[in-house]
């Protein structure tokens, strides 16, 4: 199935019915009074997250989505129907934006949340509303509210703990089906990932993280260039980058640092939010440098990069220090996530606190 990140819909909620005039007609009851009832609401338009989908397609060939109107009012004190409420699914880490004005209206984050993004007419009134002592054979009726209308503009940020980052071919997707239970295309010839794999990496029993692989980066990603520009926005939510860089390259001659400076400062002109992120390096195919130049070729990486943080050196394809790599991100994963739990503030005076032994004595004199 094509992936697709970005798709724009039309909604309608339902109009709400009109209310009614009517007066009772009933043999031998004279002056039976208004029995006109009031129209029904119109149906809702509501969106849900849905852990099984991690698309957008479905909105590629369905863009208006229209909810039915309530029905009118009837005599004999019937009030309309509300009309069908419609639910639309869409993946966990969907933001829903106004697509005129570019305004952030929902954004759908945790599995199974349900919101209202358009919302039906209320029912007209009907005469039976408006009998009073003064009034006792109204004529008035009010006409159904109109529903809300909206032009909608969907965008999927998957949401992910880690996200790999780097060269076409630098065995990013051989590095996630290493460590987690995503299958992504494989293969011993040089291709490109085109769209975002997630995968869950299972550390110990309840245990766990999530790492997404988008394609790979090439100079001018900023500008358009290639695919990864147009997956970006996935690493936006990750509280970690792995940069996952080829210590054997496939083409003769090319340079791992010159390489990844590139990737870094085509980040940094994407956003530097981005760019800010903490951000470890993951040095790939260690099977591929001969047992003797490894030392040597990682030392000489690492002295010209000048790169501060982490450094892993890995093979995904024999699993080579996998191990410490994950379980090190489980751990700054797990701690950024405690940092992130907000701090709820509690009055002292709802606090229960036990009594001392001197406060005990006092309370029974």
């Amino acid at each position: 199935m094509k992936f697709v990140d970005e798709a724009y819909i039309d909604i309608a909620a339902g109009d709400g019915g009109n209310g009614c005039v009517s007066f009772r007609h009933e043999k031998y009851k004279e002056f039976g009074g208004p029995n006109g009832g009031d129209g029904g609401r119109g149906g809702h338009v509501y969106a849900v997250a849905d852990p099984n989908l991690n698309t957008l397609v479905d909105f590629r060939f369905s863009r208006r989505h229209e909810a039915k109107r309530g029905e009118h009012g009837m005599g004999s004190d019937m009030f309309g129907a509300a009309g069908d409420d419609i639910t639309l699914k869409m993946p966990v880490g969907t933001l829903i934006t106004d697509a005129e004005t570019g305004e952030l209206l929902y954004e759908l984050l945790v599995p199974g949340e349900v919101i209202t993004i358009a919302k039906g007419g209320d029912g007209g009134f009907g005469n039976l509303r408006f009998k009073s002592a003064m009034n006792r054979a109204p004529r008035q009726k009010t006409p159904g509210w109109p529903g809300e209308k909206k032009e909608l503009k969907l965008e999927l940020k998957v949401l992910a703990d880690v996200g790999l980052l780097g060269l076409p071919n630098a065995g990013k997707s051989t590095l996630i089906s290493a460590i987690s239970n995503a299958r992504p295309k494989i293969a011993d010839y040089p291709f490109t990932t085109l769209h975002p794999n997630l995968g869950v990496v299972r550390v110990g029993p309840e245990q766990s993280f999530v790492v997404a692989d988008i394609p790979g980066l090439i100079e001018g990603a900023s500008e358009g260039a290639g695919l990864g520009h147009q997956f970006l926005r996935h690493l936006q939510r990750t509280r970690l980058l792995l940069h996952v860089i080829d210590i054997a390259p496939f083409e003769d001659g090319a340079d791992p640092v010159k390489q990844a400076k590139g990737i870094v400062a085509e980040l940094k002109k994407y956003d530097q939010a981005l760019f800010d992120k903490p951000r470890w390096v993951v040095l790939n195919k260690l099977d591929m440098v001969p047992e003797d130049e490894r030392v040597a070729k990682v030392k000489d990486f690492v002295k010209r990069y000048k790169f501060k943080g982490p450094v892993y050196e890995i093979s995904a394809l024999t699993h080579q220090g996998c191990d410490t790599l994950i379980k090190d991100v489980f751990q700054y994963v797990k701690a950024q996530q405690k940092a992130e739990q907000p701090v709820l503030d509690v009055d002292p005076r709802f606090v229960s606190l036990p009594l001392d032994e001197g406060s005990a004595e006092g309370a029974d004199e």
